[in-house]
């Protein structure tokens, strides 16, 4: 085989993504609080780009300030937007220089990271108390090494040895020049003791039962500080673990050779046991949900709002475009100009048609959904990409885009945009029922059980089926799981007698 080179010409179909096109589409999927960030670096590298501020009215460009040769080159963009249901092409030119925004004015308030406090984490409270109780210097090492590997439940995570070794190790010359002999394997041991011992004070710190290696462990630490009944809570803690989280009780009285009752009032003690010492202190950061669009109920219908607040007003910068045309100007500075402002103009262009997009996919959803809108979740419809996309000519993807990482405020409450597209389960009319109505409906269910018998997957499945749900029993175990609901035998009360 001859292996030749040679030329050749291709007649073929290509997507390119344009940096503009790429633009678009980073817009379309940000959220309000990425946009922001967004437009303010955008404004830190591209000069031709200016905030407004409120109060200022001079130098705004009228269309009549601008060189006809930068009014050619907008109309020229400005030629791209297709949909003429939203404001005049010419309003939105003329915004190019007077100012970009289409939210409502933002008011000015004082930083709320300013009224932002750092809470007491569970590593500062127990070296506080480690610090408090005047231990020895070796005690006090052992103490911190033990605090230090200490997880957000409260549980020591590494093995008591490990931390003897460490305490052994740092105190003399170091992991490098460490040598396991005799004399060293004593000391090792005497720290193991040590440690031990410190662990043992670091378990009644505030909250008791911190420090602990096991849930066993961590239970009896507990007990230990009861003044009565300890004896059968001890036994049943250290023999029957299992069964007392199942709640055979019956099998826990035989072994231990006690009444019923007493091992039902036990149980209710243990239950109020912390099996996680650390919960009061673990430091959930709090997650502020700013909505991107309000909706608003007008009358009969819905009026449509993107939040604004904290949004720049964005314009193209006279300074700039006039030094574009000024004859001083060299070649070179009035291309670097030229470039800035196209950018400039599509970043302007790109956030309108955003708004513009994400109000249009929004009106969709409301048609869609308008019995949730009007009386609730119970009213929820099952709903897809594609319906939304094919009822504003639109694809698919680009719903996905919209709807990731946004937020409505409605008169129902704070939904993300993802929250209104489920699948469905059909009913005895044919009819289609949201899954997100079904799970309310199980809640709802779970919620009004008597606790003594509660309802098992199988029989919310048949209740279901009376009401007209056509439900696998498999499929309502995996609603009741991602709704965080417990198998009927952990429901059960505790407190029924048997």
């Amino acid at each position: 085989m001859a292996f030749e080179l040679r030329q050749e010409l291709k007649l073929t179909h290509q997507l390119v993504m344009t940096p503009q096109l790429q633009l678009a589409i980073k817009l379309l999927q940000m959220c309000k609080m990425e946009l922001v960030d967004m437009i303010q670096q955008e404004m830190t590298e591209n000069p031709m780009l200016e905030e407004v501020a409120e109060s200022d009215s001079e130098a705004q460009l009228q269309d009549g300030d601008l060189p006809k040769e930068l009014a050619d080159e907008k109309l020229v963009m400005g030629e791209a937007i297709p949909d003429t249901s939203g404001p005049d092409p010419k309003d939105y030119l003329q915004s190019l220089a007077d100012g970009y925004s289409s939210f409502g004015e933002s008011e000015d308030r004082e930083s709320f990271e300013t009224t932002l406090t750092r809470s007491t984490s569970l590593v500062d409270h127990l070296m506080w108390q480690l610090h408090m109780n005047g231990l020895p210097d070796d005690q006090r090492s052992i103490g911190e090494l033990i605090i230090g590997n200490i997880n957000q439940d409260g549980y020591l995570q590494v093995p008591l040895m490990d931390i003897a070794k460490s305490h052994l190790i740092d105190g003399r010359e170091g992991a490098a020049g460490f040598r396991w002999n005799h004399a060293n394997w004593l000391r090792l041991l005497r720290a193991l003791q040590l440690a031990e011992a410190v662990l043992k004070k670091i378990q009644a710190f505030d909250p008791v039962g911190v420090a602990c290696r096991n849930l066993e462990e961590c239970l009896l630490v507990q007990i230990g500080f009861l003044t009565s009944g300890r004896e059968l809570l001890e036994k049943m803690v250290k023999y029957h673990l299992v069964e007392l989280e199942k709640k055979r009780y019956q099998v826990i009285a035989g072994s231990l050779g006690v009444g019923i009752e007493d091992v039902v009032e036990a149980a209710k003690i243990i239950s109020q046991l912390e099996p996680k010492p650390g919960r009061p202190f673990i430091d959930r950061e709090p997650q502020y949900i700013n909505p991107d669009i309000h909706v608003i109920k007008t009358g009969d219908g819905y009026s449509i709002t993107l939040n604004g607040e904290g949004m720049p007003r964005l314009r193209v910068s006279s300074f700039y475009l006039r030094s574009m045309y000024n004859d001083t100007s060299s070649a070179p500075v009035k291309e670097y100009i030229r470039n800035k402002m196209r950018s400039a103009i599509w970043l302007i262009k790109s956030i309108y048609q955003r708004e513009r997009t994400i109000k249009r996919v929004m009106e969709s959803i409301i048609k869609f959904q308008r019995d949730f809108f009007d009386h609730g979740i119970d009213h929820l419809k099952p709903l897809i990409l594609k319906d939304v996309a094919e009822d504003i000519n639109m694809h698919e993807s680009t719903i996905s885009r919209v709807t990731t990482n946004k937020y409505v405020q409605t008169p129902q409450g704070l939904f993300e945009l993802k929250f209104f597209f489920h699948s469905g389960i059909a009913s005895e009319n044919g009819s289609m029922v949201s899954s997100v109505s079904v799970k309310k409906t199980i809640r709802d269910m779970v919620a009004g059980e008597d606790g003594a018998k509660p309802l098992s997957d199988q029989e919310i499945a048949q209740s279901l089926q009376g009401q007209g749900l056509t439900i696998a029993r498999r499929t309502v175990a995996k609603y009741r799981e991602e709704l965080g609901i417990m198998p009927s035998h952990q429901r059960r009360l505790s407190s029924k007698k048997r």
